[in-house]
């Protein structure tokens, strides 16, 4: 039930409501017409008693007047009498049966009219149910009616009230997409006007903030790389081979470090959408050997099964290369293992497991308490291109080796094996 959405909650609530109150109206009329024939039957045995009881004395014209008077009938015209005997014989739809040894009545319907012919011996009286119709029948109809279409207009009106709050939940999931420019409108004043006025509001602090960092990070980068390009250049011309080295190193790190948060940046934009194409998974493989420092070429064994993918090459292959420098760096012996399975990519290296879950390394700026290589970005870049591509980045430990893999996913480019 907590599940349930609001409008689905008010689907069922309404479905319920007006199901109860059908399902009502449909016994209440059913039972109103069985007491409606109850009360007639009781009626016309009435009559049947009490002409039968009254013929066998031979009332008079005054007493029997009075008798029609009291049970509500009407005496017929003696000119009509033979015309109604034969449209009763003729259409007369008989409704009641009664009397005894000493006479006989029945009553015929025909269209809404109620004829009564009472014979006991010499008597054969014909006369017309003249009782007031009462409407208790139609006025239930016409009540249960407007009740229903009442609540159809009530639940059509909290369906319409709440088609805003749907738009809104419509923009809010295209913002969450990526698109940054959704411009929110909501006329009224009421509490989903408020809800709406405040996530614009929210939505252009984000949009200024977002340009803000992205305009802070740009001059940022462009201030740092022109003192490590100087930097650099007067460090080749120091004559001490051991303090250049470590300077060069030095203006190296600062350079990677730079490099990472561009790629950061970019990356983790939210209109940033993945180019998707068709390539062989040993181009991926080449490029993020060419993106690694030439020195660690060999410090990779490869064991992987050609294949073609749908990825973004530049993506795919900056994630592998940060996962390859990872594997060296912090490996025991330097090495690390490039693989393929039949739904991932795996990178073993040996080592120590980690301490913590992959959780605590995917963030920025995190990384073993005693390592002095890497900045902790380098996870944190996989994950969030992982995420780009529609994959998973998942951590195991077997028998000795650090294994960080990129798991395919449905919506994952990379596993589907065009070719073998």
């Amino acid at each position: 039930m907590k599940n349930l959405s609001v409008s689905t909650f008010i689907h069922i609530l309404f479905s319920i409501t007006i199901s109860i109150l059908i399902i009502t109206f449909i016994l209440f009329l059913s039972w109103d017409r069985d007491r409606q024939k109850i009360n007639e039957y009781k009626r016309y045995q009435l009559i049947s008693l009490t002409f039968i009881s009254n013929l066998q004395q031979n009332p008079t014209k005054k007493i029997l007047q009075s008798l029609y008077i009291g049970l509500n009938l009407e005496e017929i015209d003696k000119n009509k009498i033979k015309q109604i005997k034969h449209i009763i014989q003729k259409k007369g739809n008989t409704i009641f049966k009664g009397g005894s040894s000493l006479g006989k009545v029945r009553v015929f319907k025909i269209d809404n009219k109620k004829y009564i012919y009472i014979q006991r011996m010499q008597h054969n009286l014909l006369l017309k149910d003249a009782k007031y119709k009462n409407y208790y029948y139609e006025i239930a109809v016409i009540s249960g009616i407007f009740l229903i279409l009442l609540l159809f207009i009530i639940y059509f009106a909290v369906l319409k009230k709440l088609y805003p709050l749907k738009k809104l939940n419509r923009e809010i999931q295209q913002f969450a997409n990526g698109n940054m420019k959704i411009k929110i409108d909501y006329v009224y004043d009421d509490e989903i006007g408020e809800i709406a006025k405040s996530f614009a509001d929210a939505i252009k602090h984000i949009n200024n903030l977002s340009s803000s960092k992205a305009l802070f990070m740009r001059n940022m980068m462009h201030e740092l790389k022109t003192p490590i390009t100087k930097g650099r250049i007067i460090v080749e011309m120091i004559d001490d081979e051991m303090t250049k080295d470590i300077l060069i190193r030095a203006f190296n790190r600062m350079n990677e470090l730079i490099l990472e948060l561009a790629e950061i940046e970019r990356v983790t934009t939210r209109s940033f959408e993945p180019n998707f194409e068709y390539v062989m998974l040993s181009e991926v493989i080449e490029e993020a050997q060419d993106l690694l420092l030439s020195s660690n070429q060999s410090n990779i064994i490869l064991e992987i099964e050609d294949r073609a993918l749908t990825t973004d090459i530049k993506l795919l292959s900056l994630a592998l290369k940060n996962l390859l420098d990872n594997g060296i760096k912090y490996g025991e012996d330097k090495i690390v293992t490039l693989k393929t399975t039949n739904n991932s990519i795996e990178v073993l290296s040996k080592g120590k497991k980690l301490k913590h879950p992959l959780s605590y390394y995917v963030e920025a700026f995190s990384q073993e308490e005693k390592r002095n290589a890497g900045f902790g970005l380098g996870l944190y870049i996989v994950n969030s291109i992982v995420e780009k591509l529609g994959c998973t980045f998942k951590y195991k430990y077997i028998a000795g080796y650090n294994i960080f893999y990129i798991q395919k996913k449905d919506s994952c480019g990379f596993g589907i094996n065009l070719i073998k």
